[in-house]
């Protein structure tokens, strides 16, 4: 019997693709920021620290009890994800470039300001709770 199987990346434009709203701009990025974090583990040139916090950011996607759970919230709860993503990409473009992070991104805008726009505006959305995002994971 053969089994057809739907990769995350898949899921989550799926769930995300007919969304419109307040956040969508910011929402519509989790898939392509997944996918970032998730080639670049496929990459040598990321250190053992590094995967750890990519690992941590990729785990927070999938946990149904997150800070905003998407179960709850729906679109609206991706976008504590989004941001923690957002924060991982720009700690990683500190210590190794953007230019380097941009080799595997398959987004069709520019890297840095995606990062920059997703950090901003989840930030004004999320306030105080940017905090508990952070310490969920273990990155603060």
């Amino acid at each position: 019997m053969n089994m057809e199987f739907t990769d995350f990346y898949d899921i989550l434009r799926e769930n995300l693709n007919s969304y419109r709203g307040d956040y969508d701009r910011i929402v519509d990025y989790a898939p392509d920021l997944f996918r970032l974090l998730a080639d670049l583990l496929q990459s040598r040139d990321i250190e053992r620290e590094d995967r750890l916090m990519i690992c941590a950011a990729m785990g927070y996607l999938v946990a149904p009890n997150d800070i905003i759970p998407e179960e709850i919230f729906g679109p609206h709860g991706y976008i504590d994800d989004v941001y923690l993503c957002s924060v991982v990409v720009d700690r990683l473009a500190g210590r190794m470039g953007y230019r380097f992070l941009e080799e595997y991104w398959s987004g069709d805008e520019d890297l840095e300001s995606v990062v920059g726009e997703c950090i901003s505006r989840a930030s004004e959305i999320l306030g105080d709770k940017r905090t508990s995002v952070l310490e969920y994971t273990g990155l603060r």
